[in-house]
């Protein structure tokens, strides 16, 4: 890679974009060919669902600016939401003023979960699971051997009761599965229908569910970023027409961070623009964004309480510091990632070698974004920019082609009346 810093992306052709991106990757132009018609033929798709009869697309654009663990890094996002990349775009320019994004994750350990109904005595048959913990663990470790070979496998066994439900006490076995660079589902789910039959021995009670949960708190992203105070100024005024210190903005972004961590009406928002940059990623490469979405909500809620995902704080020298930590299950081998030929140009463009430093440039997009959000929430609102950008699809809904698409958005932009009744009249003057 040779930088992410693009300047003027936004000015050139689709053509001059892919080709650009590619050689700024260090990749054949070839390489992201499949962008171009979504990747996908009919007859793939045929094979990946069920009841095919087409394929849905999504726009994709280009992150930028990106630079994570001090690697450049073009991000492929999937998404139909204006101002998402572009606003992840500019955060990541004004993170890099700070050394970018420092991102961590822990070991890919998921959790296999199997429900046990029907005993007599739920504290004897835990202690019984426990004392056969080894052989159900060297027994999970022997299902998939090139799992092993690769360092994954069996780590560990937990159990714990429930001794209040619906349906009376039961005991809930976690066993907890290093799946190395796959999401890990289907390793998961396997280990789990192994082992059923023996627990079932060994408790004399019933295997009910068995099944990965999506709960991924053994697999923690975790990324932060520092933005120069100075990063911050922004000349284009307030209401009042007075131009916004960085000092003011820092602090405008830390009082909106502060409502989400208080307030779950708040926090539910807040992490939705989380998700905004991190969906758009995990769906740009293949992977499982409704696994993503619900660990993250889950994780949010750990407390008992839901709140914010991330924080924003300022340090010694005044300068804007932010965190983003939640659960990162995704893959680069197996599923969408290996099938969809659009997948896996984005995971080539980014150039990662493993799930781990996937996870470590989506949280570090997850943190853009919420950071892109609240500087707009703590500034001009977040209408001015979204609706600016969301004018074009207006437009277009409204008969515009061609030239007049720009023209249209941008009167209506300029009368800060952006709605398709006005499109519409503007188009029917101009004709």
């Amino acid at each position: 890679m040779t930088s992410s810093r693009i300047p003027g992306f936004y000015n050139l052709s689709l053509a001059e974009r892919l080709s650009r991106a590619a050689s700024a990757a260090d990749q054949p132009h070839e390489t992201l060919a499949p962008w171009t018609t979504g990747g996908l033929s009919p007859e793939a798709a045929d094979h990946m669902i069920e009841n095919v009869i087409g394929m849905h697309s999504l726009p994709l654009g280009l992150g930028l600016n990106f630079l994570v663990n001090g690697r450049e890094v073009l991000v492929p996002m999937a998404v139909e939401e204006p101002s998402v990349v572009a606003g992840a775009s500019f955060m990541a320019k004004l993170a890099r003023a700070g050394g970018g994004f420092s991102a961590t994750t822990s070991e890919p350990l998921m959790i296999g979960q199997m429900q046990v109904i029907n005993l007599v005595n739920l504290e004897e048959a835990k202690f019984k699971i426990y004392e056969k913990k080894d052989e159900l663990l060297a027994e999970a470790d022997s299902i998939d051997p090139v799992l092993k070979k690769f360092g994954g496998g069996a780590r560990d066994l937990e159990v714990r009761t429930i001794e209040d439900s619906a349906i009376g006490g039961f005991l809930v076995i976690h066993l907890v599965y290093d799946v190395r660079d796959a999401m890990g589902a289907n390793a998961v789910n396997t280990a789990c229908e192994r082992l059923a039959p023996r627990v079932e021995e060994i408790t004399g009670g019933k295997v009910h569910l068995r099944i990965l949960s999506n709960l991924a708190d053994r697999r923690i992203a975790r990324a932060r970023c520092t933005v120069p105070v100075k990063e911050l100024e922004f000349g284009k005024g307030d209401p009042a027409g007075r131009p916004y210190s960085g000092e003011t903005v820092r602090d405008g972004i830390i009082a909106a961070y502060a409502f989400a961590a208080a307030d779950p009406y708040r926090a539910a928002t807040h992490n939705k623009g989380i998700m905004n940059g991190v969906d758009a990623v995990v769906l740009a490469t293949g992977n499982d964004w409704r696994a993503i979405e619900a660990g993250a909500h889950a994780y949010a809620a750990r407390s008992g309480r839901y709140t914010s995902l991330s924080t924003w704080g300022k340090d010694s020298e005044g300068n804007l510091v932010g965190t983003l930590e939640m659960p990162m299950a995704v893959g680069i081998i197996g599923g969408a990632t290996k099938v969809h030929p659009a997948a896996k140009a984005a995971i080539q463009l980014m150039g990662v070698k493993t799930a781990s430093e996937l996870a470590e440039i989506i949280v570090s997009v997850g943190l853009a974004q919420n950071l892109a959000a609240l500087r707009a929430l703590a500034t001009e609102g977040i209408q001015r920019g979204h609706m600016s950008l969301h004018a074009r699809q207006v437009a277009i809904a409204a008969g515009a082609e061609g030239e007049l698409i720009e023209k249209v958005a941008a009167q209506m932009v300029a009368e800060k009346t952006v709605r398709i009744d006005r499109a519409e009249e503007i188009i029917k003057n101009w004709k």
